[in-house]
């Protein structure tokens, strides 16, 4: 494992791929705080580990994030890894999702982020050392109809972190940025009624990355020195949205009308 702290935050750490990072954390000897709004999921996953400890938190709200941060470096010690999981993922046709609920995924998947890093990133810089994890998607790339205020949110969230990767490059931290395709964790039952097709052939064909290998490919990223990952097929999407951006979306065309 790349992680060679002791204290590691790990928002939607209950559930999915953040559960997986978590888990695996504790088992290497690290203290984990996970942060999440599903109280039974939370506890469920701490009591998986004596290690693991944690910590209720809206990650829409800054003065919650605040508090809790400085509440896991008060209980727990100084956090040498922060890995942003937390997210949500509903689909539909921009006619039928309601504005507000747009917006909604807008402040878990993009200010959720901008809160959780901003109070964590000052606290590692004066100590010029940490890790920071940031799973924006493939989609915040490769967008797809009946998707789009999820793409948006994570197409904010992948450019937050590239930005934010290339301002600290000249520090000891590592910055991460995380773009996977479609994973087989609880988070994409919220698309498979009225995402887009190309969620439910994947999960349908059994094709979607696992957790784990996910959380494999973000530890040899950091080990190996890499910024940006695209594991398994978010590499060929991303290359395609790059080379021929009609013809990606002739193809997700093609898979709706065929459904």
């Amino acid at each position: 494992m790349a992680f060679n702290g002791k204290i590691a935050m790990v928002t939607g750490g209950a559930s999915g791929m953040g559960r997986v990072m978590a888990l695996r954390l504790a088992r290497a000897g690290a203290t984990v705080a996970i942060v999440d709004l599903n109280q039974s999921a939370l506890d469920a996953t701490a009591a998986q580990a004596p290690n693991i400890h944690s910590f209720r938190c809206d990650v829409t709200d800054e003065e919650q994030v605040l508090a809790t941060v400085a509440r896991i470096e008060n209980e727990l010690g100084p956090i040498d890894r922060l890995a942003h999981a937390a997210g949500i993922m509903p689909g539909d046709t921009i006619l039928n999702m309601p504005a507000q609920k747009i917006v909604g995924v807008m402040q878990v998947n993009y200010f959720g982020t901008v809160f959780v890093t901003k109070a964590v990133l000052p606290r590692m810089l004066q100590r010029d050392q940490g890790d920071i994890i940031i799973f924006g998607s493939i989609t915040g790339y490769a967008f797809s109809g009946r998707f789009s205020a999820y793409c948006a949110s994570k197409a904010a969230v992948n450019s937050f972190a590239e930005v934010l990767i290339h301002e600290q490059q000249k520090s000891n931290l590592r910055i991460l940025l995380a773009c996977p395709p479609a994973v087989d964790t609880p988070l994409i039952s919220q698309a498979l009624d009225t995402g887009p097709q190309s969620v439910k052939d994947a999960a349908k064909s059994k094709r979607m990355a696992s957790p784990e290998s996910i959380i494999d490919a973000i530890e040899k990223g950091l080990e190996k020195g890499r910024t940006v990952i695209l594991p398994g097929e978010a590499r060929l999407a991303y290359l395609l949205r790059r080379l021929s951006p009609a013809l990606l979306w002739k193809i997700a065309d093609r898979m709706e009308k065929l459904a």
